[in-house]
């Protein structure tokens, strides 16, 4: 299952998982498959304390079917974290089905060392980790020959029933705490939204029910688009600042050719598939889109920061 782990984050700044307070703390180990650890308990006070050297016989980690939920920052060579799931993507811990070890000193074996609790910090090499673990190349920011640090925080070990119960409920959790964050947003991007209709003197703008600006800036003469209809839709992608994402005709991937999709089936952002409902074919128009409908909280990297509101300017060529 590590092999599944993809790694699209984008290097930013990391708080580490960590937090040492004896003197043992920075003495790290090696166990006798090459792996370089240091692991911390907490003590009766709450504090964490180094372990020390984890026995080879010691059974009292996490074991092979087991299922392990953790969380993890990790850095490259040069101390740039550049995944942490504490502060990246949804901020949900990552729940993995412990499988045997894809390499030596490797991430099965930092997981298995470890029992619900505790906190480690594992060094691994970076070549054999992403080639045997986790099947890609390397990405350019990690240097080849070098060390990645892993920073560990086990939640949980658990039988796979058990945590198929627990991630059923914490994902039914998240999608509450994340409808409450998208309604806080929207108000917030709404703002945003009308002094921008302010500023570029826009007329005639019309919204829909989920909170999507548009402006039919030509009437279209063919049929309405309704959900369940195959659309092609010509557009161009900007923020409110101007700058371009993406567009179907600057796009070489697209060919020049108007995008396709089906409207109403989740097969595009949620705003699209609210407001092309609302034009005819041949219609023209700029569509306004706060970001929970759009790519919402999560962040795509450079080209699609977190809570990005979305301009499109698009043209509904077909309704078929």
């Amino acid at each position: 299952m590590l092999s599944k782990i993809k790694f699209l984050l984008p290097v930013v700044a990391g708080a580490l998982m960590v937090q040492a307070c004896n003197k043992n703390n920075d003495e790290f180990y090696t166990s006798a498959d090459g792996l370089t650890y240091k692991i911390f308990e907490k003590n009766g006070k709450g504090e964490y304390e180094n372990k020390g050297e984890v026995n080879a016989a010691d059974s009292t980690g996490a074991k092979v079917g087991q299922v392990v939920t953790f969380h993890w920052a990790i850095k490259n060579a040069a101390d740039s974290t550049f995944a942490d799931t504490r502060t990246q993507g949804p901020k949900m811990p990552i729940v993995l089905p412990l499988m045997e070890p894809t390499m030596k000193g490797g991430l099965e074996n930092a997981l298995s060392m470890m029992s619900p609790g505790d906190s480690g910090v594992f060094k691994i090499n970076a070549d054999t980790l992403f080639a045997k673990t986790f099947g890609q190349p390397l990405p350019p920011f990690i240097k080849p020959g070098s060390q990645l640090t892993f920073f560990i925080s086990m939640q949980k070990v658990q039988s796979k029933a058990d945590a198929e119960a627990d991630y059923a409920k914490m994902m039914e959790e998240q999608m509450e705490k994340a409808k409450v964050e998208a309604a806080k947003q929207i108000k917030t991007d709404d703002a945003k939204l009308q002094a921008y209709i302010k500023e570029k003197n826009l007329q005639n703008v019309q919204k829909t029910g989920s909170g999507v600006y548009f402006v039919i800036t030509k009437e279209g003469k063919g049929p309405k688009a309704k959900f369940g209809n195959t659309v092609a839709v010509h557009y161009k992608g900007t923020f409110l600042n101007g700058k371009e994402f993406d567009g179907s005709r600057s796009n070489p991937m697209a060919g020049g050719k108007p995008f396709e999709f089906v409207l109403g089936q989740g097969q595009v952002i949620k705003g699209w598939d609210d407001a092309i409902a609302e034009l005819t074919e041949g219609s023209e128009a700029i569509l306004l889109i706060p970001s929970p409908l759009a790519y919402g909280a999560q962040d795509r990297g450079p080209d699609m920061p977190a809570n990005s509101i979305l301009r499109f300017d698009v043209e509904l060529v077909d309704v078929k």
